[in-house]
């Protein structure tokens, strides 16, 4: 048989994931268990969905991707985490900033005393960027949100919350990243402006290809931006899918919105 003659390929295995958590457990003070057994994978260039109610676990889950912790006395006791291929659940937060990963907090933590400007440009600071750098970082974000160009002299605690939480994000674009984890973005703020924010963090992903883990209560909203979604409850998974899924599963939404009702009515 001629050599030039070709074989039917073989199927490619499918690409690692760009963020892969396995099996993390995660205790506070020694002593109370806050997650157990979570396990999840955000895609390069995906936005993935962490749903669930007030204290599933959601948050400890993006601060132990982040290396945030330690400041609220947890660890990690079980598990592991890889970014890009290298475990990171022992570097430091500094460290996973460095190698692509960064962090908004819920309530959106910005620094009130100083400018917008200021704000954002402490995100490039965080990278060691170079005069040039930051200048072009500050044009990356004042492109995505005009509204804090205009508000750039303005102290940052005197701003809106919609324009805080788009300091936050711009602040963590500074840093160039490639796994932005976002916990809570729509809290506390009107409806219009958090679609704004996600329309934002929509077209983030398509143009430039910035990979999303979203923490929210808000199902409907963050699954329609998302391409997949994970459930958690009393800190572990208990379902997952494609974002399609996940929005057409009527059983998810009645359980997760009556527990919404029942805790808007506690007195």
């Amino acid at each position: 048989m001629p050599s030039s003659i070709r074989t039917v390929d073989q199927e490619q295995p499918a690409p690692a994931p760009l963020l892969q958590v396995r099996d993390i457990e995660v205790i506070y003070s020694d002593a109370i268990l806050a997650a157990s057994g979570i396990s999840l994978a955000v895609s390069e260039g995906a936005i993935v969905a962490l749903l669930g109610a007030n204290g599933a676990g959601k948050s400890t889950t993006l601060k132990a991707i982040s290396g945030l912790l330690g400041a609220d006395r947890a660890r990690i006791s079980r598990g592991s985490i890889h970014f890009d291929g290298a475990a990171t659940q022992d570097a430091a937060a500094s460290q996973r900033v460095r190698r692509g990963i960064v962090h908004v907090l819920e309530g959106r933590h910005v620094f009130g005393h100083l400018t917008v400007e200021d704000n954002l440009r402490s995100g490039g600071f965080v990278r060691g960027a170079s005069a040039q750098a930051l200048r072009q970082g500050l044009e990356r974000v004042y492109a995505w949100f005009p509204r804090l160009k205009d508000k750039r002299r303005a102290l940052a605690g005197y701003t809106s919350g919609g324009e805080q939480q788009m300091v936050a994000i711009g602040r963590a674009l500074m840093t160039a990243p490639r796994l932005v984890l976002l916990d809570e973005p729509s809290m506390g703020l009107a409806p219009l402006v958090v679609q704004e924010i996600f329309g934002i963090v929509s077209e983030l992903n398509a143009r430039e290809g910035v990979s999303f883990l979203v923490a929210e209560q808000n199902i409907a909203l963050t699954l329609r931006h998302a391409h997949h979604g994970y459930v958690l409850e009393s800190g572990r998974v208990v379902r997952q899918g494609s974002a399609q899924q996940l929005l057409s599963d009527t059983s998810l939404h009645e359980a997760y919105l009556g527990k919404q009702r029942r805790t808007r009515s506690t007195p």
